[in-house]
């Protein structure tokens, strides 16, 4: 990732992708269901539907997650279903959807005889976590959020391998 230089309040964006090498239902499987996303992150520990029903994703559904950073620390956090296009956006909205910490997004395509792959998030334009380092070190925003974004890119690059590799091998 190359030097962006942007402010949170830029609502900056990271994008990574992967051919898969499985049709876009069996990639959608994966990707939608929020319960098998800690098994592929390095960052979210455990997911749950806040609801009770065994329903697959849809808009206005919502889930906790739990994340664990090195240097950020344990939190929690409620994503509500923003968008949910079977098989090919997935689109949630961390905390409050008119005004996130962070959206998220999948976006899956067919392409020769597979699956073209992409995750997508931005940050804000809601106050996170982050917002705090950044008040602590208003000079210091630029790399802040750089540095972030790059932990993001990798991590992210690691869940779509993990999606591929789990794809690949016909597991849902």
């Amino acid at each position: 990732m190359e030097w962006t230089g942007a402010k949170y309040a830029d609502k900056p964006t990271v994008e990574v992708q992967a051919w898969v090498d499985a049709d876009p239902e069996r990639v959608w499987a994966i990707v939608s269901d929020v319960r098998l996303m800690p098994e592929m992150s390095q960052e979210l520990q455990a997911a749950e539907w806040c609801d009770s029903t065994d329903g697959g994703a849809a808009v206005g559904r919502r889930f906790v997650g739990r994340s664990k950073h090195d240097a950020l620390g344990e939190w929690e956090t409620t994503s509500h279903v923003v968008e949910c296009d079977e098989p090919r956006v997935f689109t949630w909205a961390v905390h409050d959807p008119e005004t996130p910490t962070a959206l998220w997004r999948f976006t899956l395509e067919p392409e020769n005889g597979g699956t073209k792959l992409r995750q997508w998030m931005q940050l804000g334009p809601g106050r996170s976590g982050l917002s705090l380092a950044i008040d602590q070190m208003p000079d210091k925003e630029e790399k802040i959020v750089f540095v972030r974004l790059r932990e993001f890119e990798k991590a992210m690059t690691g869940t779509l391998a993990a999606i591929k590799e789990r794809a690949e091998a016909g597991r849902a």
